[in-house]
Parts: C-alpha cells; sequence; structure tokens
C-alpha cells in the first residue's frame, strides 16, 4: 500500500506542476472568450449580440458596457424562470437538468442552475484542490491513499418534471467521477438519506470500517458529526477512529470560531484548507499552508469582475447600482472590499453572487470572504461588515475565557432609538461569564476598526446589547426551520421581523 501512495502522490506532484499556469489576466481573457462563444446561439447570447461583442476590440469593455449586471430575482424573472420550465438554450446550450435549491441564510427558494459545464468545472476545480496538495509538504505519505469524507446535503435529489433539485453538494456528490467512488465516503447509500440525523447516525456505525485522510463540509456541522462518531465508539477523540485524518477542507463560514472546539477533538495535526464552493459555481481554495487566503480559480468557466463595496455602488433593495464601476483583475488592490460578480457556463451573468471579498495577494490572485452584502448592517450608518464582526468575535475569544462560535446580530428598536442586539452562541456555562465585559469590549473593537460604527455610535446608534445562549440553540433554531446540514449557514445579521421570531424562540427554549 505504500508503494500506492507514492504513486499517488508523484502523480498528484506531478500534475501540480503540468497545470495551466496562464497569469489571471490572461486566464480570464480566454474564459471570456469561451462563455460569450459558448453562449451565443442562446437566447441571451442573441439578446445581448455576442456574436457581435466578439468582434470588439476590446472584448471585456463592450462586454460591460451591453450586459447589464443580474442579481438573483433579475435574471430568474427574465431567463432563468424559462430554464427551470424545461425550455432549452436560455443562458446556456442544452436543457438544464439540475438545479440547486439555496437552503441559505437569505432565500430558501432560489433555483440556480446547474449544467453539464458546471459540474465538469466543479470537478476540475477538485482535481485542482487535490493538485494543491503538492504544496503541503506536511502531510504523511499515507495521506495519499486515504479516503474523502464528503458531509453535503442528501444525494437523493427531487424529481420535479423533467429535471432534478437539491443543494449544490448534493448534486456534486450524486455526480462524481467513477474513479473517485473508491475513496468517496460515506457512499451513495449513506449519503442519499434525506434526514440528517439519520445520516449522521448511520456515518456514526459505519465510522470504524473506514479509513478517512481527509474531510470536507460547514465547520458546525462537521463539529456534530465528529462528536456523533466519538460518542457512538466511546472514544476519547476521532483520531482514534481514523488514525490517518490529515486535512480538513472548510468552507462557508469563518473557521476560527471553531478551531478550539476542534483541537478537543483531535489528537494530531490536522491541516485546516479553506474552499468557496457556492451554489453559482467552484470559486477559490486554498493552495498552499503559509496563508489562510483562497486563490481564484481563473481559468475554469467562471469570469470574474469586482465591483467596489460602497454605498454609492449600491440601490437600496442591495443590487448593485447600474452604473456602478467594475473592475477587472488586473485593476483591484489589496485590502479593499468588492461585491463578486460573476459570468458563468451555467448561464449566470454579471450575476451579483452576494458574497464580498478582499485580495490578500493580487499577484496570486489570493482572497478572503469578507461578507455578504445582505449581511452589511447599516440601518444607522454604522457600515457594518461581517469580517469586522467576525474579527471582534476572535478577539472576545482571545481575551475572554469563553468559546463563541455563533452569533447573529440587528439593529432593533428601543423606545425611539436604534440598538444594535447581539445573540452569542457559546459553549459551556455563561452563568460564570461577565457579559457588561463583553459588551464594553466588542463595542470598543468595533469603535477601532470601524470608523463609521464609531460615527453612528456617538450619533444614532444609542447602545449595543450581548446576550449570551448555548451554541446548541442555533442549531436547534435551524432545525425549527427546516434547515439542518448541508450548506445550511445561520444568518449573521437579520432584519428586525426576523430576529424578534428568533427572540421568541430564544426565550421559549428557556
Amino acid at each position: 500500500m505504500e508503494i500506492i501512495a507514492n504513486l499517488v502522490k508523484s502523480a498528484i506532484s506531478v500534475g501540480s506542476k503540468l497545470e495551466n499556469r496562464d497569469s489571471p489576466e490572461v486566464a480570464q481573457a480566454a474564459v471570456l472568450k469561451d462563455l460569450l462563444n459558448g453562449a451565443k446561439d442562446t437566447s441571451f447570447g442573441k439578446y445581448y449580440g455576442f456574436e457581435q461583442l466578439l468582434e470588439s476590440e476590446n472584448l471585456e469593455e463592450a462586454f460591460k458596457k451591453e450586459v447589464p449586471y443580474h442579481d438573483y430575482d433579475k435574471i430568474f424573472s427574465k431567463w432563468w424562470h424559462k430554464s427551470l420550465e424545461g425550455k432549452p438554450d436560455i443562458c446556456w446550450p442544452g436543457k438544464c437538468n439540475y438545479f440547486a435549491v439555496s437552503s441559505g441564510t437569505t432565500s430558501s427558494s432560489k433555483h440556480i442552475p446547474v449544467t453539464e459545464a458546471m459540474l465538469d468545472s466543479v470537478r476540475k476545480a477538485g482535481i485542482h484542490q487535490v493538485l494543491s496538495l503538492a504544496n503541503f509538504n506536511d502531510l504523511p505519505e499515507a495521506f495519499f491513499e486515504k479516503e474523502v469524507l464528503m458531509l453535503g446535503s442528501s444525494t437523493n435529489l427531487k424529481k420535479v418534471d423533467d429535471h432534478h433539485e437539491g443543494e449544490i453538494s448534493g448534486i456534486s456528490a450524486a455526480n462524481i467521477p467513477n474513479w473517485f467512488h473508491r475513496f468517496y465516503k460515506p457512499g451513495q447509500e449513506i449519503s442519499s438519506i434525506d434526514d440528517w440525523d439519520e445520516r449522521i447516525q448511520k456515518i456514526a456505525e459505519e465510522a470504524s470500517n473506514w479509513d478517512i485522510g481527509s474531510i470536507s463540509g460547514i465547520p458546525s456541522w462537521i463539529e456534530l458529526m465528529l462528536q456523533k462518531v466519538i460518542e457512538h465508539h466511546k472514544v476519547n477523540n476521532i483520531h482514534e477512529i481514523w488514525p490517518n485524518l490529515a486535512v480538513y477542507a472548510s468552507g462557508g463560514v469563518a473557521l476560527d470560531p471553531y478551531k478550539k472546539s476542534f483541537e478537543k477533538l483531535f489528537a494530531k495535526p490536522v491541516q485546516y484548507i479553506d474552499t468557496y464552493f457556492a451554489s453559482e459555481g467552484y470559486v477559490a481554495t486554498q493552495v498552499r499552508p503559509d496563508t489562510d487566503a483562497m486563490q481564484l480559480i481563473c481559468n475554469n468557466g467562471i469570469f470574474f469582475e469586482f465591483v467596489p463595496f460602497e454605498a454609492d455602488n449600491l440601490n437600496e433593495d442591495g443590487s448593485i447600482a447600474e452604473n456602478a464601476p467594475s473592475l477587472s483583475i488586473t485593476e483591484v488592490s489589496e485590502g479593499v472590499d468588492y461585491i463578486l460578480v460573476i459570468s458563468t457556463v451555467a448561464g449566470a451573468w454579471r450575476y451579483m453572487i452576494g458574497d464580498t471579498i478582499a485580495f490578500t495577494n493580487k499577484e496570486l490572485a489570493e482572497i478572503k470572504i469578507t461578507g455578504r452584502t445582505k449581511f452589511f448592517l447599516n440601518v444607522v450608518g454604522s457600515q457594518l461588515a461581517v469580517n469586522k464582526m467576525d474579527d471582534a468575535i476572535s478577539s472576545i475569544n482571545e481575551n475572554f475565557s469563553v468559546n463563541i462560535k455563533e452569533f447573529t446580530v440587528a439593529a432593533v428598536r428601543e423606545q425611539d432609538d436604534y440598538i444594535h442586539h447581539w445573540y452569542m452562541g457559546i459553549e459551556g456555562d455563561s452563568n460564570s461569564i461577565d457579559t457588561s465585559k463583553i459588551k464594553t469590549f466588542l463595542d470598543e473593537n468595533l469603535k477601532e476598526s470601524n470608523k463609521n460604527y464609531k460615527v453612528a455610535r456617538n450619533k444614532a446608534l444609542k447602545d449595543i446589547k450581548v446576550s449570551l445562549v448555548p451554541v446548541q440553540l442555533f442549531v436547534e433554531w435551524n432545525n425549527f426551520k427546516k434547515k439542518k446540514g448541508g450548506q445550511v449557514k445561520m444568518a449573521k445579521v437579520m432584519k428586525e421581523e426576523a430576529f424578534k421570531e428568533f427572540e421568541e424562540f430564544v426565550k421559549s427554549s428557556k
């Protein structure tokens, strides 16, 4: 078996050297041209004159001038609903056989096309991630022949008319290549179980029969799965069951708040690798060990644009203003927040994916997700983005004897004034914790990191309030809302009405 491991590792090393090494600029220019060529005979392509655009001297500028920005509601109401009805050649050639049904934090009814070309793009991105493991020199030889546990949503996709629906993780797992079945766990039978708790129970029962080298999934659900396996087998840590577990590929939410908890479940070092796999495509992955930033995958069916995340560039409903400037990958600056806009082989065109990112290394096209455009707390001018919130929570964890893993916040009225009310999910007993000190620390941290927040606190934002609750309540809330497992993430920022519902749930749970 050691010979197999050496061969696999050697193949990865050779493959990573043979990967396309075009600069991000060159790769992106080729992707845009391929996208327009591929879709020129579709309804969308004919409407916006893709064939004529391809004759332009400056293709990118002509494309931006002709094709408007889209958010989900805009592109679905005019174009994607036709694909959902089974009509071919709408935004991408052919009929769309799969739709990713978003169970995210802003909507539960989005139907996002997943074309065969996009599935191919996802597979290539997965291979790209595997090839990048050649850069992680500390991984043991044995790792490269071990199994991969992918904890996503159910692969039992729902058949609707002539297409299938499910979460993107379930769709991609249902379409893994044949050669990967040897490595893939929990396997098709268990992964097709719809009920999340039942699926986790089956994983726990089978866990000792597997030799897992890496796991992937959203931290909150991965943690619960690991706890269940440990509890079922009455062991002290997961490495007593999976001694060769060496890599955890995370994604979807900030990982830092969970690292303390994971360290309690691990007995050996585990390499964390961040990924950016959205319903609209596999956007980026971490490719080297000396950073936790992710590299945009620039040569794989997704064309990127970057709109400066500024108030003037957004409409009141959160969509991008028609005349907002978009920058190419060569025009961006490091450390600046941008709204990510994509065009893809799934027929998304100048599409606002909903995330904000910042470049940490422009030359390597490495980014970090800094927040969600709808998780931007600006009711009274505080302009508070999720990355600032995440950083503040991390600082609290570092400076107090607490481990806050989940939180949500809303701007709410108390009498005639607005306040920010935070609910923080912690491990253990909260009775011994001085909430007032955490409140003061949080307030000062945000004032220091965000000048707009500081100004707001001296004017319209009269106070903040912190409520500490067991982190399990956040899991129970998702269960109450029938959102559990898979790609499900807790809303970091809530509108006032939704927040009131959450508060009532917390009170009833007590």
